[in-house]
């Protein structure tokens, strides 16, 4: 698995309202910065949009973790599309039906049954069915987890 940065500090646009030099402050409409955060984007083509994030040192040359998430969506088997990663207490999250990008978040999950509450908030909240879905993870989950994934999802999948 590529490394990552883990940051919370990120928005998603689509590439039409991207101005790279308003990227600061459309970042700045979501998230509070800190006057040292770094300011960079991504592109993610396959949605037609724009990552924007904060890092705190300019030499950081890995992607956040939540492009990682929307990269990779597209390889989630299936119509509904939904790929997570659960990591130092975050969950990250993707959601796509078809090519349709419907969701892509990060939320605050200091635990693994937290970052269930989320999934499954924002699955009832788009109305889709995690019995007839496949979760995808990103980041490693014991068999405890897993287990816990499976009482609801058709399938489990680590990518």
């Amino acid at each position: 698995m590529e490394p990552s940065i883990l940051t919370a500090s990120c928005t998603l646009v689509p590439s039409h309202f991207f101005n790279s030099t308003s990227a600061r402050s459309i970042l700045g409409e979501v998230v509070a910065l800190k006057d040292a955060d770094v300011v960079k984007w991504a592109s993610v083509p396959q949605y037609d949009a724009v990552l924007i994030y904060a890092v705190e040192d300019e030499s950081m040359s890995a992607m956040p973790e939540l492009w990682h998430v929307l990269n990779n969506l597209p390889s989630c088997p299936g119509y509904n599309k939904i790929l997570a990663s659960h990591k130092e207490g975050h969950l990250y999250l993707g959601i796509a039906q078809g090519k349709s990008l419907l969701l892509a978040n990060v939320f605050d999950a200091q635990d693994f049954t937290t970052a269930e509450y989320y999934l499954f908030l924002a699955l009832k909240q788009l109305q889709l069915n995690p019995e007839v879905s496949t979760i995808c993870m990103r980041s490693l989950i014991g068999p405890e987890e897993e287990m816990s994934l499976y009482r609801y999802f058709r399938s489990v999948e680590q990518l």
